[in-house]
């Protein structure tokens, strides 16, 4: 059957038109109150687009707030996904995108200022995230259901065993809400995990007091081996030489924001 041939109320059995895809992460919401509160979860204004990640059967896009008519896109990996949002929103049918989100241009796409909102698949969450960062002069605001360990681990600070990369990259950029947890049973198939709504928000900081290429590189790299010091783990194709400063000390999941922003400063004016 062509489902774009269908009509808004033949879509009451529509998850028996749809098998969701292990390889892709699918986990389709079912709950129209959850859908609709994560939807009103928007803030930003003074946006040129939203987009929404993963839009599968359109139970968020229903909800969607009037105030950005004529400015949502969806995007959807799924090629059975795309043809029920095609059917469902035929409005909306030059403003759908089958493509990986991974694979899109945002800023070739979209013009001025985006929100994202979505239910990111679990398995490139984090992937979106960095994609986010990439973009994130572009992006203003991100609204997202994710697994709730994964929105704990972005949002937690220093001093924590969640405390990682994305914890300090976003941080960095983004004020970090997380809004409410969401059962496993308002998803067809349901997951294994609870998962969160989060709210990332773009703070004033146009630019880091710092070589953010280098910033970058050394959060990953001292993450990438946590239980080392930043002296030691750091020594191996960014740092070699000996200091006495006290950053270089620590173990990466002590230090804040702030805190790495001076230490790539320190290593920038000693290379």
């Amino acid at each position: 059957m062509d489902l774009r041939n269908l009509e808004l109320s033949q879509f009451k059995g529509i998850m028996s038109y749809i098998k969701p895809k292990k390889r892709l992460g699918q986990h389709f919401l079912t709950d129209n109150n959850i859908a609709r509160k994560i939807a009103n979860s928007l803030q930003a204004q003074d946006i040129q687009s939203l987009v929404e990640v993963g839009a599968g059967t359109g139970t968020l896009t229903q909800f969607l707030p009037g105030r950005y008519k004529n400015k949502t896109w969806l995007v959807e990996i799924d090629n059975e996904a795309v043809q029920i949002l095609r059917g469902k929103f035929p409005e909306m049918n030059e403003r759908i995108i089958e493509k990986d989100i991974l694979k899109l241009d945002l800023g070739n796409v979209f013009t001025g200022k985006i929100s994202l909102i979505g239910n990111f698949p679990y398995n490139i969450s984090s992937q979106i995230f960095f994609k986010v960062l990439e973009s994130k002069d572009q992006i203003k605001e991100v609204v997202c259901m994710v697994q709730k360990e994964v929105a704990e681990r972005i949002r937690s600070g220093p001093g924590t065993k969640k405390y990682g990369i994305l914890s300090v990259l976003l941080q960095a950029y983004y004020d970090i809400e997380i809004l409410f947890t969401v059962n496993e049973n308002v998803f067809f198939p349901p997951p294994k995990v609870k998962s969160s709504v989060m709210r990332l928000t773009r703070n004033n900081r146009d630019h880091l007091a710092c070589n953010e290429h280098l910033f970058f590189r050394i959060v990953k790299t001292g993450f990438n081996q946590r239980r080392k010091t930043l002296r030691n783990s750091l020594k191996n194709g960014l740092f070699n030489q000996k200091t006495d400063e006290a950053l270089m000390s620590k173990r990466p999941e002590e230090l804040g924001v702030e805190e790495f922003i001076t230490l790539t400063n320190f290593i920038s004016n000693n290379l």
